[in-house]
Protein backbone atom coordinates (compact mmCIF):
# COMPACT_ATOMS: atom_id res chain seq x y z
CA UNK A 1 0.00 0.00 0.00
CA UNK A 2 2.94 2.35 0.56
CA UNK A 3 3.79 2.15 -3.52
CA UNK A 4 0.09 2.72 -4.31
CA UNK A 5 -0.48 6.14 -6.27
CA UNK A 6 -3.74 6.61 -4.03
CA UNK A 7 -2.43 9.43 -2.24
CA UNK A 8 -4.90 9.11 0.68
CA UNK A 9 -4.10 5.59 0.79
CA UNK A 10 -0.31 6.81 1.63
CA UNK A 11 -1.55 8.65 5.13
CA UNK A 12 -2.26 4.69 6.10
CA UNK A 13 -5.10 5.85 8.59
CA UNK A 14 -5.80 2.64 11.28
CA UNK A 15 -9.27 1.39 9.94
CA UNK A 16 -12.05 1.13 12.86
CA UNK A 17 -12.71 -1.73 13.95
CA UNK A 18 -15.07 -3.18 17.08
CA UNK A 19 -14.61 -5.77 20.09
CA UNK A 20 -16.80 -7.75 22.20
CA UNK A 21 -15.47 -8.32 25.80
CA UNK A 22 -17.56 -10.96 26.92
CA UNK A 23 -17.38 -11.82 31.11
CA UNK A 24 -18.94 -14.52 32.59
CA UNK A 25 -18.19 -16.56 35.96
CA UNK A 26 -14.75 -14.53 35.48
CA UNK A 27 -14.44 -16.87 31.89
CA UNK A 28 -13.43 -14.77 28.43
CA UNK A 29 -15.84 -15.45 25.69
CA UNK A 30 -13.35 -16.40 22.74
CA UNK A 31 -13.83 -17.79 18.99
CA UNK A 32 -11.77 -20.16 16.95
CA UNK A 33 -11.16 -18.44 13.93
CA UNK A 34 -12.32 -20.49 10.86
CA UNK A 35 -10.28 -18.82 8.29
CA UNK A 36 -7.28 -16.87 7.53
CA UNK A 37 -5.49 -14.24 9.08
CA UNK A 38 -4.98 -16.66 12.37
CA UNK A 39 -6.75 -19.41 11.25
CA UNK A 40 -7.28 -21.99 14.21
CA UNK A 41 -6.66 -19.46 16.74
CA UNK A 42 -8.37 -17.63 19.58
CA UNK A 43 -9.88 -14.17 18.63
CA UNK A 44 -12.77 -11.73 20.38
CA UNK A 45 -15.56 -11.22 19.09
CA UNK A 46 -16.17 -8.50 16.28
CA UNK A 47 -15.19 -6.66 12.91
CA UNK A 48 -14.74 -4.28 10.95
CA UNK A 49 -17.27 -1.13 11.05
CA UNK A 50 -19.17 -0.74 7.35
CA UNK A 51 -19.54 2.34 5.71
CA UNK A 52 -22.35 4.75 7.84
CA UNK A 53 -21.78 3.07 11.38
CA UNK A 54 -20.78 3.88 14.86
CA UNK A 55 -18.25 1.35 16.42
CA UNK A 56 -21.33 0.50 18.53
CA UNK A 57 -23.95 -0.22 16.01
CA UNK A 58 -20.95 -2.30 14.09
CA UNK A 59 -20.86 -4.45 17.02
CA UNK A 60 -23.94 -5.38 17.51
CA UNK A 61 -24.32 -6.64 13.95
CA UNK A 62 -21.28 -9.00 14.45
CA UNK A 63 -22.52 -9.85 17.67
CA UNK A 64 -25.81 -10.63 15.97
CA UNK A 65 -24.07 -12.46 12.65
CA UNK A 66 -21.67 -14.54 14.54
CA UNK A 67 -23.42 -15.61 17.71
CA UNK A 68 -27.30 -14.89 16.95
CA UNK A 69 -28.03 -13.10 19.77
CA UNK A 70 -28.12 -9.49 20.96
CA UNK A 71 -26.38 -7.75 23.13
CA UNK A 72 -26.15 -4.35 25.83
CA UNK A 73 -22.24 -2.70 25.39
CA UNK A 74 -20.24 -0.97 27.77
CA UNK A 75 -17.40 1.12 26.33
CA UNK A 76 -13.89 0.00 27.41
CA UNK A 77 -11.64 2.07 25.65
CA UNK A 78 -9.45 1.90 22.00
CA UNK A 79 -6.77 -0.07 21.68
CA UNK A 80 -4.34 0.62 18.44
CA UNK A 81 -3.17 -2.38 16.03
CA UNK A 82 -2.46 -3.99 13.32
CA UNK A 83 -3.59 -6.54 10.35
CA UNK A 84 -3.27 -8.03 7.69
CA UNK A 85 -4.92 -8.17 3.78
CA UNK A 86 -3.09 -10.83 1.54
CA UNK A 87 0.41 -9.23 1.74
CA UNK A 88 -0.54 -6.00 3.10
CA UNK A 89 -0.23 -4.71 6.71
CA UNK A 90 -2.01 -1.71 7.83
CA UNK A 91 -3.02 -0.05 11.05
CA UNK A 92 -6.53 -1.10 12.90
CA UNK A 93 -7.95 0.98 15.64
CA UNK A 94 -10.78 -1.42 18.00
CA UNK A 95 -12.67 -0.04 19.89
CA UNK A 96 -13.68 -2.70 22.75
CA UNK A 97 -17.09 -2.86 24.68
CA UNK A 98 -17.46 -4.78 27.83
CA UNK A 99 -20.73 -7.09 26.46
CA UNK A 100 -23.75 -8.63 28.11
CA UNK A 101 -25.32 -11.06 25.51
CA UNK A 102 -28.95 -11.54 25.55
CA UNK A 103 -30.52 -14.94 24.42
CA UNK A 104 -29.26 -18.03 24.12
CA UNK A 105 -25.75 -19.00 21.32
CA UNK A 106 -26.47 -19.92 18.01
CA UNK A 107 -23.01 -19.88 16.30
CA UNK A 108 -22.39 -18.86 12.43
CA UNK A 109 -19.84 -21.52 11.64
CA UNK A 110 -18.58 -19.89 8.80
CA UNK A 111 -17.31 -17.30 10.86
CA UNK A 112 -15.99 -19.11 13.57
CA UNK A 113 -15.19 -23.07 14.24
CA UNK A 114 -16.55 -23.06 17.96
CA UNK A 115 -16.51 -20.69 21.12
CA UNK A 116 -15.33 -21.40 24.56
CA UNK A 117 -15.28 -19.77 27.69
CA UNK A 118 -11.59 -19.49 29.39
CA UNK A 119 -10.56 -18.26 32.69
CA UNK A 120 -8.63 -14.98 32.89
CA UNK A 121 -5.83 -16.97 33.79
CA UNK A 122 -5.48 -19.76 30.95
CA UNK A 123 -6.10 -17.40 28.16
CA UNK A 124 -2.47 -16.70 27.12
CA UNK A 125 -2.35 -15.12 24.02
CA UNK A 126 -5.23 -14.50 21.17
CA UNK A 127 -5.11 -13.28 17.44
CA UNK A 128 -4.32 -9.73 17.01
CA UNK A 129 -1.96 -7.11 18.22
CA UNK A 130 -4.81 -4.77 19.27
CA UNK A 131 -6.32 -7.81 21.17
CA UNK A 132 -3.89 -8.58 23.11
CA UNK A 133 -3.40 -5.14 24.50
CA UNK A 134 -7.45 -5.13 25.31
CA UNK A 135 -6.57 -9.11 26.92
CA UNK A 136 -4.03 -7.60 28.58
CA UNK A 137 -6.38 -4.04 29.91
CA UNK A 138 -9.05 -6.61 30.59
CA UNK A 139 -6.80 -9.24 33.01
CA UNK A 140 -5.42 -6.28 34.99
CA UNK A 141 -8.82 -4.32 35.71
CA UNK A 142 -11.20 -7.10 36.08
CA UNK A 143 -9.57 -9.91 37.61
CA UNK A 144 -11.59 -10.75 41.23
CA UNK A 145 -12.34 -13.87 43.14
CA UNK A 146 -16.34 -13.19 43.07
CA UNK A 147 -17.17 -15.26 45.89
CA UNK A 148 -14.66 -12.91 48.11
CA UNK A 149 -16.37 -10.00 46.97
CA UNK A 150 -19.94 -11.19 47.61
CA UNK A 151 -19.04 -12.86 51.27
CA UNK A 152 -17.40 -9.08 51.65
CA UNK A 153 -20.05 -7.35 50.70
CA UNK A 154 -22.98 -9.56 52.75
CA UNK A 155 -20.93 -8.16 55.94
CA UNK A 156 -22.14 -4.98 55.13
CA UNK A 157 -25.51 -5.97 54.16
CA UNK A 158 -26.85 -9.45 54.50
CA UNK A 159 -29.61 -8.73 51.61
CA UNK A 160 -27.45 -7.78 48.57
CA UNK A 161 -27.13 -9.05 45.55
CA UNK A 162 -23.38 -8.73 43.91
CA UNK A 163 -24.30 -8.92 40.39
CA UNK A 164 -20.87 -9.55 38.25
CA UNK A 165 -21.37 -7.42 35.13
CA UNK A 166 -22.56 -4.54 37.91
CA UNK A 167 -19.17 -5.13 39.36
CA UNK A 168 -17.39 -4.42 36.36
CA UNK A 169 -19.26 -1.18 35.47
CA UNK A 170 -18.40 0.29 38.87
CA UNK A 171 -14.76 -0.65 38.09
CA UNK A 172 -15.36 1.50 34.92
CA UNK A 173 -16.71 4.36 36.40
CA UNK A 174 -14.55 4.86 39.26
CA UNK A 175 -12.23 3.00 41.03
CA UNK A 176 -12.04 0.15 43.79
CA UNK A 177 -9.56 0.27 46.47
CA UNK A 178 -8.66 -3.11 47.88
CA UNK A 179 -6.82 -4.70 50.80
CA UNK A 180 -5.90 -8.58 51.10
CA UNK A 181 -3.67 -10.45 53.06
CA UNK A 182 -1.91 -13.51 51.93
CA UNK A 183 -4.14 -13.34 48.87
CA UNK A 184 -7.55 -13.04 51.18
CA UNK A 185 -9.78 -9.99 49.75
CA UNK A 186 -10.01 -8.63 53.42
CA UNK A 187 -11.38 -4.70 52.71
CA UNK A 188 -12.79 -2.76 50.03
CA UNK A 189 -14.19 0.86 48.67
CA UNK A 190 -16.00 2.60 45.50
CA UNK A 191 -15.79 5.90 44.66
CA UNK A 192 -17.66 7.47 41.74
CA UNK A 193 -16.32 10.90 40.42
CA UNK A 194 -19.60 13.37 38.90
CA UNK A 195 -19.63 16.65 37.50
CA UNK A 196 -22.66 18.71 38.95
CA UNK A 197 -22.94 22.53 37.43
CA UNK A 198 -20.85 23.99 40.25
CA UNK A 199 -18.07 21.38 40.69
CA UNK A 200 -16.54 18.24 40.52
CA UNK A 201 -17.69 15.97 42.91
CA UNK A 202 -17.19 12.03 43.95
CA UNK A 203 -19.15 9.79 46.38
CA UNK A 204 -17.61 7.04 48.27
CA UNK A 205 -19.40 4.20 48.34
CA UNK A 206 -19.32 0.55 49.69
CA UNK A 207 -16.67 1.18 52.37
CA UNK A 208 -16.56 -2.47 54.18
CA UNK A 209 -13.49 -4.37 55.98
CA UNK A 210 -14.12 -7.96 56.82
CA UNK A 211 -15.08 -8.48 60.82
CA UNK A 212 -11.64 -10.12 61.77
CA UNK A 213 -9.72 -7.11 60.21
CA UNK A 214 -11.43 -4.52 62.15
CA UNK A 215 -9.61 -1.83 64.54
CA UNK A 216 -6.05 -2.31 62.81
CA UNK A 217 -6.40 0.70 60.33
CA UNK A 218 -6.99 -1.03 57.15
CA UNK A 219 -10.28 0.90 56.68
CA UNK A 220 -8.13 4.30 57.04
CA UNK A 221 -6.03 3.27 54.89
CA UNK A 222 -8.88 2.24 51.68
CA UNK A 223 -10.56 5.52 52.64
CA UNK A 224 -7.12 7.46 52.18
CA UNK A 225 -6.53 5.84 48.51
CA UNK A 226 -9.82 6.52 47.68
CA UNK A 227 -9.36 10.68 48.64
CA UNK A 228 -6.01 10.35 47.41
CA UNK A 229 -7.59 9.58 44.11
CA UNK A 230 -10.01 12.22 43.84
CA UNK A 231 -7.50 14.63 44.46
CA UNK A 232 -5.63 13.47 41.35
CA UNK A 233 -8.74 13.40 39.50
CA UNK A 234 -9.04 17.24 40.39
CA UNK A 235 -12.24 16.69 42.51
CA UNK A 236 -13.32 19.23 45.08
CA UNK A 237 -15.67 17.39 47.16
CA UNK A 238 -15.95 13.72 47.98
CA UNK A 239 -19.46 12.46 50.09
CA UNK A 240 -20.46 9.82 51.91
CA UNK A 241 -23.00 8.71 53.61
CA UNK A 242 -22.99 6.13 56.86
CA UNK A 243 -25.41 4.67 59.09
CA UNK A 244 -25.67 6.84 62.51
CA UNK A 245 -25.01 4.23 64.42
CA UNK A 246 -22.15 2.59 62.48
CA UNK A 247 -20.09 4.30 65.45
CA UNK A 248 -16.17 3.39 64.11
CA UNK A 249 -17.41 4.28 60.76
CA UNK A 250 -18.42 7.48 61.59
CA UNK A 251 -15.61 8.20 63.90
CA UNK A 252 -12.75 7.69 61.03
CA UNK A 253 -14.93 9.78 58.71
CA UNK A 254 -14.62 12.35 60.87
CA UNK A 255 -10.73 11.66 61.62
CA UNK A 256 -10.53 12.08 58.05
CA UNK A 257 -12.03 15.61 57.94
CA UNK A 258 -15.37 14.69 56.98
CA UNK A 259 -18.14 17.37 58.14
CA UNK A 260 -21.44 16.29 59.02
CA UNK A 261 -23.77 17.68 56.10
CA UNK A 262 -27.22 18.27 57.91
CA UNK A 263 -29.62 17.73 54.97
CA UNK A 264 -32.55 15.73 54.39
CA UNK A 265 -31.67 12.80 52.35
CA UNK A 266 -34.17 11.41 50.09
CA UNK A 267 -34.12 8.07 47.90
CA UNK A 268 -36.44 6.90 45.16
CA UNK A 269 -36.71 3.31 43.98
CA UNK A 270 -37.94 2.98 40.20
CA UNK A 271 -37.54 -0.80 40.23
Amino acid sequence: MKNTNCELCGFENPKPTATAVVIRDQKLLVAKRAEEPFKGEWDFIGGYLNKNETPKDALKREIKEELGVNSLLTYLGAFSGTAKYKNFDFPVLSFAYLTELVGDIKLNKAENSEISWVPFSELKTIAFDSNKKILEFVKKKFVYDLNKVRKLVSQLDSAAVVNEQSLYKAMLDGYVSKIEDGGELIGMGWIFPRQTKLRRQAIVEDMIVDDRYRGKGFGEKILLDLIQWAKEQGVEVVELTTNSKRLAANFLYQKAGFKLHETNHYLLKLN
